[in-house]
């Protein structure tokens, strides 16, 4: 006998598909929103880039690729006519997503999701609606296959935007351009969330380029709305989200070869729930001494010291031996 295949679940949330110049990419991550079947459907596509020819032609298949909705749907569509680029493209998708839904799904044309990541976000979206401690969901576990404790998923600090959902009493805090936190306050409110002096330099560092716009992109920002509003972000144990966009490309993604590039997708069953809604430091710490490389930082800082100590007790030595002479 041949199993039967399972039939895919039908999300009840409604979902924000956000695409740009990738119709290879666009097309596998529409299948799975076409297996989803959303009721209301949101369609955002930024404008090629002035004078870029291979863009006018990739954005028109995207666009094409995402024509055809072939099941009982709700569509609205924002059509890009110039290029927003990626900080104000997303960004201003997603703030008009939230203008017309109270909470829902966002995805990007290169976060591929697994089937059972719509009814992880529906089911959460329902059951944190009203928990101003829960700010985030995210779909993508990036720790390798450790899992923090026992149940579905965990808590953490960190927000991560490749497939994710929300409400709009967490978007309504978005600053997109930093304008609302001064520069001198943000060490000390960022000491209060990181330990680490290092990890603390680095997120100062981002803060600073951010606001004074040398980093084009959207996504810390909402990071640091949801370090100062004291967020918490929902992980999955297991990982729902494969970011296929890796490689010449992609945007900020390019290295192919990256440790997050193409991680397997893992389908989950049963959604149990943690008793305590506190983040999973260690957890955290994984993910940013990877991207921060703090392991090495800090072996460099200590063996600079080891230096300086032991220059210190040759300097005391010598000074003894002057001294008894």
């Amino acid at each position: 006998m041949h199993a039967i295949d399972k039939a895919p679940y039908h999300t009840k949330s409604a979902v924000l598909f956000v695409i740009f110049n990738r119709p290879d990419t666009t097309s596998r991550v529409f299948a799975a929103i076409r297996a989803a079947q959303p009721k209301r459907l949101y369609i955002a596509a930024d404008a090629s880039r002035p004078g870029n020819a291979d863009d006018e032609f990739l954005c028109k298949q995207a666009r094409a690729v995402v024509s055809v909705i072939d099941w009982d749907c709700e569509l609205k569509t924002l059509y890009k006519e110039e290029n927003s680029g990626c900080k104000e493209g997303v960004s201003s998708a997603v703030t008009w997503f939230f203008e017309h839904e109270e909470e829902g799904i966002i995805l990007e044309d290169d976060c591929l999701p697994a089937n059972s990541f719509f009814k992880f976000c529906d089911t959460l979206l329902e059951r944190y609606r009203h928990d101003t401690r829960i700010r985030h969901i995210t779909g993508c576990n990036l720790q390798q296959g450790k899992k923090w404790g026992n149940n579905t998923y965990y808590f953490s600090n960190m927000t991560h935007v490749w497939g994710w959902a929300s409400w709009k009493r967490v978007w309504k805090d978005y600053d997109k351009n930093l304008n609302k936190y001064n520069n001198e306050e943000i060490r000390e409110q960022l000491s209060n969330i990181f330990e680490d002096s290092l990890i603390v330099d680095c997120w100062e560092h981002i803060f600073e380029e951010v606001k004074a716009g040398k980093i084009n992109a959207w996504g810390y920002q909402l990071d640091f709305a949801n370090f100062f509003n004291n967020g918490l972000t929902i992980i999955p144990n297991e990982n729902l989200i494969s970011n296929i966009g890796f490689g010449a490309a992609a945007t900020h993604t390019t290295d192919e070869s990256n440790i997050y590039a193409n991680i397997p997708l893992v389908e989950i069953e049963e959604i149990t729930n943690p008793v305590f809604i506190l983040p999973e430091k260690q957890a955290d710490f994984v993910i940013l001494n990877q991207a921060f490389n703090i392991t090495e930082k800090r072996n460099k800082e200590n063996s600079v010291r080891r230096k300086v100590k032991r220059w210190f007790k040759s300097i005391l030595k010598q000074a003894a031996t002057f001294t008894l002479s």
